[in-house]
């Protein structure tokens, strides 16, 4: 199936179980894969064949920078779910959140989750 993939959106939120992650924020980083079918927008060009990126870049950024929760599984679960709720072209979408700066005691690179959400 076909896709449109966003990467690396950064926002910043104050998610977190400890206290200084609510306080005081941090980054977190998005990869959104949406499965749509384009054959329709390749062959039209028209906007309202396909699911516009920019508005799905906005959606996620109202979560993240939105209600704190206490896990990145909680803000995947419900960037994933608003897709699907907002954009009917949409039939399976994979969320993943980069949390770059968690508090890990030691060296690492990344922490991330990936959910993947398909419509019933």
């Amino acid at each position: 199936m076909d896709k449109i993939k966003l990467t690396g959106l950064d926002f910043y939120g104050y998610h977190g179980c400890l206290p200084e992650e609510r306080e005081n924020g941090q980054h977190f980083l998005l990869d959104i894969t949406m499965y749509v079918d384009l054959q329709p927008a390749g062959t039209s060009d028209d906007l309202t064949d396909t699911v516009n990126y920019a508005a799905v870049y906005e959606l996620a950024r109202q979560i993240v920078e939105g209600e704190p929760l206490n896990l990145i599984e909680a803000v995947a679960e419900r960037t994933a779910a608003a897709i699907l709720q907002s954009y009917p072209l949409v039939q399976k979408v994979r969320v993943i959140v980069h949390k770059p700066s968690a508090p890990i005691p030691g060296r690492f690179q990344d922490a991330a989750v990936s959910v993947v959400r398909a419509r019933k």
